[in-house]
């Protein structure tokens, strides 16, 4: 009776020591059980159309709407789409680097054609 016991503690102790490594196991080779790293999301970009109120190629744009006034810095990497001038009427794509606000593109609608009578 005693062989009997000793072999049976024996069996559920080997059985413990086992099932807790195949336990282990499992948890390093799942690596959809790690947390996945967020990526950080690009800022979207943000637009403001206005009247151009002054303007130096390259350095800086300042646009001037019905009751607010906006400047943006200009870069070597600000797309200008059509001829800004003073006056004009501009929509400005940009986005925010800390207290900056970067120009990403600038862009001058087409002038209306006026339309033709037909005869």
């Amino acid at each position: 009776m005693k062989r009997i016991l000793i072999v049976l503690v024996a069996l559920v102790a080997m059985v413990a020591f086992v099932s807790g490594v195949v336990a282990q196991d499992k948890k390093t080779e799942t690596p959809a059980a790690a947390p996945k790293a967020e990526k950080p999301k690009a800022p979207k970009p943000m637009k403001f159309s206005g009247t151009v109120a002054a303007y130096e190629a390259g350095k800086m744009i300042k646009i001037k709407a019905k009751d607010k006034e906006m400047a943006f810095d200009v870069t070597a990497d600000t797309k200008v789409k059509g001829e800004v001038k003073e006056g004009v009427k501009v929509t400005v794509t940009y986005k925010k680097e800390g207290d900056k606000m970067i120009a990403t593109a600038i862009s001058v609608p087409a002038p209306k054609k006026p339309k033709t009578e037909k005869k």
